[in-house]
């Protein structure tokens, strides 16, 4: 009985009332040679024994059980539930409790996990944040302090220092604002304005904006070949815009000079449509590839530098993206180039 795992409070009870009825009995037998006697005594100490363990036994496991539940409940439960819980419904075995701190324990763990990469992920935020900044605010810094030194009165210099020390401070802005949108973005303080437009339509008037600096590199913007038809979404379209641009934006950064910008717009079934943004670039390692959404996550910080940005142009596209219920995600093969890929709501004519 002993080895079994799921012996009860009432088999525990008989088995030891049962035991020490027999213990009496013989007892008895031994003091007096009337049958009766015995089983009297027997029958007593049996009935008695058990109530007695019973009962003790169920209030010790009772108030064990209920300092458990006040360790792993957060809520307190009102009079009127407590009467409920203890005299109406039937007590939970050993079992049901067990089971109960079992979950419990899943969830502590998951909670400390998750708790560990929230950690994790703040200081890797605040230590990413700390560098961004720093660039700017040295450049300022060395700038201004030149000029005060005394080259303020060289006019060979000074305005070329002074617009030296307007760049860094353009890059401190541009950081302040992008991450005051993705501070609203994650709240839900910016609200969607859904409308029905042709995404090529929106795509076109991107690469038109982004022309100049393609030239620059003597890049191509084109469309996936038999995907140039109109396909109709609903979504913010200057939300959705601001997503192209980060994107296509990103893919002239890192694209190899001579090499196309393509994009694709897909029917992928009646309620969704997905766009992707492909470049011909030097392509990212894939052990990068689950982090770049994260702010400031950069997978070649020394090339970054060279090409600029506040490190959060992805964040902010994630976000967005799923401001509408959409998803987003990123291919990419070293030597190949990388595509960056999202859902919209598929629109009706």
């Amino acid at each position: 009985m002993f080895k079994s795992k799921n012996i009860s409070p009432q088999k525990l009870a008989l088995f030891n009332a049962l035991i020490l009825s027999c213990i009496a009995g013989l007892m008895s037998l031994l003091l007096d040679n009337d049958w009766y006697v015995p089983l009297i005594a027997c029958l007593f100490t049996f009935i008695s024994s058990y109530l007695l363990f019973f009962y003790t036994l169920r209030f010790f496991i009772y108030r064990k059980i209920k300092l458990i539940y006040k360790i792993i409940y957060q809520t307190k439960a009102t009079r009127k539930e407590r009467f409920f819980n203890e005299k109406i419904l039937p007590q939970k075995s050993i079992e049901e409790v067990s089971q109960d701190v079992q979950r419990w324990a899943a969830e502590k763990k998951q909670e400390i996990a998750l708790l560990q990469q929230n950690e994790q992920f703040r200081k890797e935020f605040l230590t990413n944040l700390a560098h961004e900044l720093r660039t700017p605010i040295f450049t300022v810094q060395g700038y201004i302090h030149t000029l005060l030194d005394g080259a303020i009165e060289d006019s060979r210099v000074n305005r070329k220092f002074l617009k030296g020390a307007t760049k860094g401070i353009e890059r401190l802005v541009q950081l302040a604002a992008d991450l005051d949108q993705i501070s609203r973005l994650e709240s839900g303080r910016i609200p969607l304005q859904e409308s029905t437009f042709a995404i090529q339509d929106l795509i076109k008037d991107v690469y038109e904006e982004m022309m100049l600096k393609a030239k620059e590199k003597q890049l191509e913007f084109a469309f996936k070949r038999g995907t140039e038809s109109s396909l109709l979404v609903i979504a913010d379209r200057q939300k959705i815009r601001q997503v192209l641009v980060n994107i296509i934006e990103n893919a002239i950064k890192y694209s190899n000079p001579k090499s196309a910008v393509t994009a694709g717009c897909y029917m992928m079934d009646d309620k969704h449509v997905y766009v992707e943004i492909s470049d011909e670039g030097p392509g990212i390692e894939e052990e990068h590839l689950p982090r770049l959404f994260e702010r400031f996550y950069r997978a070649d910080r020394s090339r970054s530098r060279d090409v600029g940005g506040t490190g959060l142009g992805l964040a902010i596209v994630k976000h967005i993206v799923e401001a509408h219920g959409q998803s987003v995600n990123v291919r990419s093969k070293p030597g190949v180039g990388t595509s960056f890929g999202f859902t919209l709501q598929a629109g009706k004519a």
